[in-house]
């Protein structure tokens, strides 16, 4: 079944007077229970192609539908509430809310769905804080921890809504070795349990190898897609 589907997005960004494409003629499909990796060098077009699949962005030509949803067609509220219902987020720069504890930073997205009791939000922080190893900090402020704690932070964030689409920009590269393999693992059971469709732009080899498909993206271009057997 396809889960998000691209027909000839292209997206044009406006710097003074000069456009400038970052994304040209994109078509694919995306099914669910997938675990894809975007790579390619700075500026291929990796982040802009993630942000148009979070709903932070429109395409400026073509169509591109999310879970049956044509994005196009979204005002503003309907987006914020089809991403807090739909899709999950870690961001390079955390986009940690620094007036929030890091218990209350994982708790967020939950009060945003109003679709679960304190204690079903409570049990399901806690469970992802000890599964990402910060659950001695649970109760720090962003300001108070290291940038390797924030990413871990971050990703528990983006799992604790069990959204049917996670997609992560560079999840992985404040985490020393041991961390990034327990965050891939975490990300691998949900995409067992619940279905989850992970996506990652990114460059580190970790995330590349677990990947079962691989899109290279060339200066806004997608020029190569390699599919793994997992069996």
């Amino acid at each position: 079944m396809t889960l998000i589907k691209l027909e000839n997005v292209t997206k044009v960004y406006t710097t003074g007077e000069v456009p400038v494409t970052a994304l040209k003629g994109i078509n694919l499909e995306i099914g669910n229970r997938a675990f894809i990796s975007f790579i390619g060098p700075s500026g291929s077009g990796k982040t802009t192609l993630l942000n148009l699949m979070g709903v932070l962005d429109k395409p400026t030509e073509g169509n591109l539908v999310v879970n049956g949803i044509n994005i196009s067609l979204l005002d503003r509220a309907e987006a914020a509430t089809f991403r807090a219902n739909i899709l999950g987020f870690v961001f390079q720069n955390f986009n940690l809310i620094p007036v929030l504890t890091v218990y209350e930073n994982v708790e967020y997205p939950l009060l945003l769905v109003k679709h679960t009791t304190a204690q079903e939000r409570r049990d399901r922080i806690l469970r992802l804080l000890e599964q990402v190893g910060m659950i001695d900090q649970k109760n720090k402020y962003p300001n108070q921890i290291s940038g390797g704690q924030k990413q871990r932070v971050a990703v528990a964030r983006a799992l604790v809504t069990n959204p049917q689409v996670v997609l992560a920009d560079e999840p992985t590269a404040n985490l020393d070795h041991a961390t990034a393999f327990k965050v891939i693992a975490i990300m691998h059971e949900m995409q067992k349990e619940f279905g989850t469709t992970f996506i990652f732009s990114t460059h580190d080899p970790k995330i590349v190898g677990e990947a079962e498909i691989i899109y290279t993206l060339e200066d806004g271009v997608l020029v190569n897609q390699e599919t793994k057997n997992r069996n």
